[in-house]
């Protein structure tokens, strides 16, 4: 029979991974950025975002997501530049300042999944991880 609390589980292991990547970022001194910023600067491609879609990636509306940038833009973590493919719209794109947080996020994300590898095991880890990429094939709205 199927765990009805399935969903619960995968929201409390990303919560948990979120958590230590954001905890890493202030070990690090960083202490001007939120959690609710370090979501949506997290959401940022690398070729930048357009405000519409980073709203929709953190799941919070533009007016939210124009606030969190703002707050982001004058801290110096993003900029505003104009799209390349769309001369009257902008994208949002990560700065030198926010690019140099996305080693110290990454190598505590790192370190989360060792963790979760030593209390798996090798073969449970690995079917996690294919298992989860599979499902993001039919459950990504923003997978291309």
């Amino acid at each position: 029979m199927p765990d009805p609390a399935v969903g619960v589980h995968l929201f409390v292991a990303n919560r948990a991974l979120e958590e230590r990547a954001y905890a890493a970022v202030l070990a690090a001194g960083v202490d001007d950025v939120t959690v609710a910023q370090a979501r949506l600067l997290s959401r940022v491609a690398d070729e930048g975002s357009r405000l519409v879609e980073l709203a929709d990636r953190a799941r919070v509306t533009k007016q939210t997501a124009g606030h969190l940038v703002d707050q982001l833009e004058r801290n110096g973590y993003v900029e505003r530049v104009p799209d390349p493919t769309d001369g009257r719209a902008r994208l949002v794109r990560l700065t030198a300042r926010a690019r140099a947080l996305v080693p110290v996020a990454g190598a505590e994300v790192a370190r989360v999944l060792e963790e979760w590898r030593e209390h798996l095991g090798d073969e449970a880890m690995d079917q996690l991880v294919t298992s989860l990429a599979r499902l993001s094939a039919i459950t990504d709205p923003f997978a291309h």
